[in-house]
């Protein structure tokens, strides 16, 4: 997954930096809320219950901040497969989610964090280089 922002615009809301669309931000929020809501650490079948009630759409919150849902209780639907595909494997990919394969459990991390500074250090050593000789 490729991370493109605006310095001079950038979003006070993580999930706008991260994903495209307004249905994956509220997807994503939903499921780190739920992970919050479990000690910050699912379990497998957990999650493949939270994306078949996604599927479903048997899936409802109340956490939407924008109008015409806020403060509703509203039913949210996403398809399953683009579930595991655009939120949840980008999420693990980007150091938000990792996945414990002894436990087979999902926690949040801070490792996209440590990733971002990590990233920041490469800009510093590029804009330290010398030029090359041609």
């Amino acid at each position: 997954m490729v991370v493109l922002f605006d310095r001079f615009n950038l979003p006070e809301d993580i999930y706008e930096v991260v994903f495209a669309t307004k249905q994956q931000i509220i997807v994503a929020k939903l499921l780190v809320e739920m992970i919050k809501e479990n000690n910050s650490e699912i379990n497998k079948t957990e999650m493949s219950l939270f994306a078949t009630k996604l599927h479903d759409g048997e899936l409802i919150t109340d956490i939407i901040d924008e109008e015409p849902y806020k403060g509703k209780k509203v039913k949210v639907s996403y398809n399953k497969r683009q579930f595991y595909d655009r939120i949840l494997t980008p999420m693990k990919s980007m150091g938000l989610i990792d996945y414990d394969l002894y436990k087979k459990t999902y926690k949040l991390t801070d490792r996209f964090n440590k990733e971002m500074i990590g990233i920041g250090l490469m800009w510093l050593q590029e804009m330290r280089k010398p030029p090359k000789q041609t």
